[in-house]
């Protein structure tokens, strides 16, 4: 309650255009931050190559940011309680400017890593506050529309950043792709500093109060299916380019519509889950990762046949873009009462998982093969079904 009077309060003394052109800005940030942080997947080999690492290696540059996140996402609560909403927003992005210059710059493998883990900061501060930083920019009412003008920046990267960065990758290298997001970030701080009012610091949310969280039995097993599901989904989705290249052969052209295509689906995911969540969210919880990992297997299985990978890819995207709006939609029944303790915990789990899945995934791509990385990711999805079960153990007072 003390959230929306806040909000009126303080959307009170900018006009309405200011208000949606500030949410606007924050959709632009959602949107870099995730082409950003996804770039390497379309990008592995030649960053690779260059900089004297395995492909393996290179996919730790997702791993590492994922590290930074969730560290950032859980202090983060405690750390902008005491600063200007505003500034702490802002600060971000220039953290996440800083980073792209470092890694299109990057003379080597550890100042790639430097860079990845600023932007991991980036990331996991950004997504702790967004909900809490939206339900004080607009009114009560207005919030559904604007966490959907946010997200819709999420969608948008989703689907085009990892095509459009192989395409440009093969005309002006990594490095220019990487150089060509700086101007749009630094139009996207100016825009933010046009727009963004001033938002004095609120109360603080202690750590102990979102790892507190972990001592609910609901909490503590859908903390555990969101990371089994993210590893599983990302030690597969961070090598897509490796597999792509070895097992179907495939050009440059043909990988950049192939990424077009799994990114694409997820609008078909995201309306699709949001159409079920209504009737049917925890079997949504339970068998997407199952159906995921079956479409992983199923890649292996016609891996050298190219039409029917594509069809493949579109369905693998449309079941992996459905668990997010899943398990954003758990959030607000299984910890209704504390969702920003809530939302920072959920996005540490999130981050961890990132970083787990992108590590397994690299070390059974170095060390085996690129069959071995997807039948681990696979793996990890069946455990995840499994540990949700029916969707009693993450209900509410279960």
């Amino acid at each position: 309650m003390a959230v929306a009077v806040t909000s009126v309060t303080e959307q009170s003394a900018i006009s309405e255009w200011q208000i949606w052109s500030a949410v606007g800005s924050m959709a632009l940030c959602v949107a870099m931050l995730i082409a950003s942080e996804f770039m390497p997947v379309s990008l592995l080999t030649p960053i690779a190559a260059d900089l004297g690492a395995t492909n393996g290696m290179a996919g730790q540059a997702i791993s590492i940011s994922g590290l930074f996140a969730v560290g950032t996402s859980v202090f983060i609560a405690t750390i902008a309680g005491r600063i200007d909403r505003r500034h702490v927003l802002m600060g971000l992005t220039g953290l996440m400017l800083a980073s792209l210059i470092l890694i299109a710059e990057a003379p080597n493998f550890a100042v790639l890593m430097v860079a990845r883990a600023l932007l991991g900061m980036a990331i996991g501060g950004f997504w702790a506050l967004a909900t809490a930083t939206i339900m004080r920019l607009v009114p009560e009412e207005s919030v559904p529309k604007a966490l959907g003008v946010m997200y819709t920046g999420n969608a948008l990267a989703t689907t085009f950043a990892a095509p459009i960065g192989s395409y440009l990758g093969g005309i002006i290298g990594w490095r220019g792709v990487f150089w060509a997001l700086v101007p749009i970030v630094v139009m996207n701080l100016i825009w933010q500093w046009l727009s963004l009012p001033s938002m004095p610091p609120q109360t603080a949310n202690p750590v102990g109060k979102v790892l507190g969280l972990l001592k609910r039995r609901n909490v503590a097993f859908a903390m555990l299916g969101v990371m089994l599901t993210f590893a599983g989904a990302f030690a597969t989705f961070t090598y897509m380019r490796p597999f792509l290249e070895t097992y179907t052969q495939v050009s440059v052209p043909q990988l950049s519509l192939l990424l077009l295509g799994l990114g694409g689906a997820g609008f078909a995911g995201t309306y699709g889950a949001g159409a079920l969540l209504g009737r049917h969210l925890y079997s949504l919880l339970r068998w997407l990762p199952m159906a995921l990992g079956v479409v992983t297997l199923g890649l292996l299985a016609v891996g050298h046949i190219l039409w029917e990978v594509a069809a493949l890819m579109i369905a693998w995207g449309a079941l992996n873009s459905a668990i997010p709006v899943s398990w954003s939609t758990w959030l607000t029944k299984g910890i209704s009462d504390e969702p920003e303790s809530g939302g920072g915990l959920i996005v540490a789990a999130i981050q961890l998982s990132i970083l787990l899945g992108a590590a397994f995934g690299g070390l059974l791509l170095d060390h085996v093969s690129i069959a071995a990385t997807l039948i681990g990711g696979s793996i990890l999805l069946v455990f995840a079904s499994l540990i949700i079960g029916n969707g009693d153990r993450i209900k509410p007072h279960a």
